[in-house]
């Protein structure tokens, strides 16, 4: 299998192959594998990751953008393409890299999911390829993620990442996503999970202009505050070699806007989605993929804490993390910087939080307060329950 980026430069031609996992620098600058003179394409534009039949796309913070289909792709997170995506960069004219990408899905779909009908694509993510699908007998929507799986992936490996998927199936609660029917098979894991027409409130963000006020911003952090709640609290089955057994509460660890998704176009009901189902997927092995970027996309949305010890990391990085995206609401920006070029890891790890009065100083006093001193993580946390943090709002 071979991924092909042919780049289309103002009526010339050059193409790259790629059989095998490489990473590919896009840019203007000398040091890029791919070089595109251009001025308004920065030196170190986007990175192309490639895993046969897989390829990934991520915009290093440049100040024109990349574009896949006329959509700009969020900066520091990584994008799934698929053949015959379009790449521009920066706005240039006449400059466009195409994607030939063997197809990772070319099966039908498992047989578990048999009655149910794809009408069409509605996102990639670093990962997979989710589909808008209807139930042929009830006429429900449900939305079916796809994520190709590694052969070389042990038993053990899918033993712990299906034991992790039951406990998160068994999470029932207004504001989380239900997940209903999945399947691993050799090729890929299969799932299919409640429908959200709203997208995810990056879109909703996006479509405002980039910044909430404060009345949309609050009544949705609560919303996901009471579902984190819930989460850490919540009796779950824990399948071991035994059987079934009980456990006690479940930790997110990748709440961000992507994930909080929404009942409709102007918010209304707030969901919790993926509950780190993306994470143990990857932990696990299952993608069989070494990217050096995986955890970049969730950097801005998480904790110091989280970056030093993934697996230790408890209910309080969850609780930073919703802090963290109501920073963003308010603001239109992460609460650290991340310089282009940087190495998202090591600005999380190194750099502190920006406080939020500097980005919106008309913000009132208290609010700015309690979301400071929730976004504390070093050397701990000061506000460590989503109970607390929720009660902490509302007193504002």
């Amino acid at each position: 299998m071979t991924v092909t980026v042919s780049v289309h430069d103002r009526g010339a031609t050059h193409e790259y192959h790629y059989p095998e996992p490489a990473r590919c620098l896009v840019g203007r600058g000398e040091d890029c594998d791919i070089r595109v003179p251009h001025r308004r394409v920065s030196r170190r534009h986007c990175l192309l990751e490639t895993d046969p039949p897989m390829v990934w796309v991520r915009d290093l913070g440049s100040r024109n953008g990349t574009f896949v289909g006329g959509r700009r792709v969020d900066p520091l997170a990584d994008r799934l393409l698929g053949d015959g995506d379009e790449l521009s960069l920066g706005g240039v004219r006449d400059l466009v890299l195409r994607l030939t990408v063997p197809g990772p899905f070319r099966a039908p779909l498992p047989e578990t999911f048999a009655g149910y009908d794809l009408v069409r694509e509605i996102g990639r993510g670093a990962q997979g390829i989710v589909h808008l699908a209807r139930h042929r007998g009830t006429g429900e929507y449900v939305a079916v993620k796809r994520m190709p799986t590694h052969p070389a992936a042990d038993d053990s490996a899918r033993f712990a990442f299906l034991r992790e998927y039951e406990t998160l199936r068994a999470l029932r609660h207004p504001h989380v996503v239900a997940f209903h029917s999945g399947v691993l098979t050799d090729d890929e894991f299969c799932f299919a999970c409640e429908y959200c027409r709203g997208g995810g409130l990056d879109r909703l963000v996006v479509r405002r202009g980039g910044r909430l006020p404060v009345g949309d911003a609050l009544p949705i952090t609560l919303q996901v505050l009471d579902a984190l709640a819930y989460a850490h609290d919540a009796p779950v089955p824990a399948l071991g070699e035994r059987g079934v057994s009980s456990a006690r509460g479940l930790v997110h660890r990748d709440v961000k806007p992507h994930n909080i998704l929404l009942s409709d176009q102007d918010g209304g009901v707030v969901k919790l989605g993926d509950f780190g189902l993306a994470k143990s997927f990857e932990y696990a092995g299952l993608s069989g993929h070494t990217r050096t970027g995986a955890f970049g996309g969730s950097v801005p949305f998480t904790p110091r804490t989280q970056l030093l010890g993934y697996r230790d990391a408890g209910p309080e990085v969850d609780v930073w993390a919703a802090a963290a995206c109501l920073y963003w609401m308010l603001t239109g920006a992460t609460p650290r910087d991340f310089p282009a070029g940087s190495d998202p890891v090591a600005v999380g790890l190194r750099e502190p939080v920006v406080p939020v009065r500097r980005r919106l100083p008309s913000l009132g006093t208290r609010l700015a307060d309690v979301l400071d001193e929730a976004l504390v993580d070093r050397p701990a946390h000061r506000i460590t329950r989503a109970e607390e943090f929720a009660s902490a709002l509302r007193a504002v």
